[in-house]
């Protein structure tokens, strides 16, 4: 059996299947673009719909700062030749509808719930780029957790947990 030959299959199947499980930076940045566009209209919406004092400025934070984060991301990605984007995410093309639909008590619910599962999601793929190394997208990354994690907080307040 030719050992080199195990070691150097093994050594490229570890390399083939590594970005399998890390977003390349450009993916990172075009998911993290469509992220904040979708905070914006998310927050937007729970500004003028929200039923509490609570979700109408948890709607204008998240509406601000995802603003403020999109064109953070939007300089990187540009200086990396990643196409600026306007898209929201599919989930939140669904959620703004499902929102869209509501009133009330149950606007605010719904829309309280959401932001708690959507930010522990990104808080998790942020914090995995994060660790990725000391490199222009990984910092960017690690600049925006405290940002999530903060709103993450406000959403699981007003939600009651």
């Amino acid at each position: 059996m030719n050992y080199r030959a195990m070691f150097a299959s093994a050594a490229i199947a570890c390399l083939i299947a590594s970005p399998a499980f890390a977003k390349s930076d450009k993916a990172f940045l075009t998911d993290a673009m469509k992220g904040d566009n979708s905070e914006v209209a998310l927050g937007k919406l729970a500004a003028q719909k929200g039923e509490s004092e609570g979700v109408k400025a948890f709607g204008n934070t998240l509406a601000t700062d995802h603003a403020k984060a999109k064109d953070e991301v939007a300089a990187v990605a540009t200086s990396m030749k990643v196409m600026v984007t306007d898209h929201v995410t599919p989930e939140a093309s669904k959620e703004l509808k499902k929102l869209d639909k509501l009133s009330g008590a149950a606007f605010d619910k719904e829309f309280a719930a959401y932001m708690v599962k959507d930010h522990k999601k990104d808080i998790a793929e942020f914090k995995e780029k994060a660790a990725e190394g000391n490199h222009e997208v990984s910092m960017l990354a690690e600049k925006t957790l405290p940002t999530l994690e903060h709103h993450l907080e406000m959403a699981q307040s007003l939600a009651g947990m």
